[in-house]
């Protein structure tokens, strides 16, 4: 599921979730479904049914999965030098994926160990 996800941005880059405008959100969202669609069967549906599963985000699956997506933004962001940080990244770092996590004691954890060594690192 996130791999699926994470097709969409090969088509039309890796943009940051807070550059990303709606239309960069279609635009990604028709090419992976052109892909998709360009599979034999019974690939396409397979594949379909993962990314549906992923957008509606009713599973725990998805949840986790755009979850692990916002962390994994937010870890990269802590390992790159803080002089490549854009001063809206400052507070999407104490901010960004609290609503997807919320979810699980678990993920909610780590979104705060992580924000910790977001605060840390500003702090230096």
């Amino acid at each position: 599921m996130c791999i699926i996800h994470d097709l969409g941005e090969a088509f039309i880059g890796d943009i940051p979730a807070f550059e990303k405008t709606n239309c960069q959100e279609i635009n990604e969202k028709n090419q992976l479904v052109k892909w998709i669609d360009s599979l034999p069967s019974p690939f396409a549906e397979d594949i379909s049914k993962i990314y549906i599963e992923y957008i509606s985000s009713n599973s725990i699956e998805s949840k986790i999965c755009k979850a692990i997506d916002n962390l994994e933004a937010l870890i990269q962001h802590n390992q790159a030098d803080l002089s490549t940080w854009l001063p809206i990244e400052y507070n999407l770092q104490l901010t960004y994926g609290d609503e997807n996590v919320a979810f699980s004691n678990y993920l909610t954890e780590l979104r705060k160990q992580i924000r910790n060594d977001s605060i840390s690192k500003i702090n230096i």
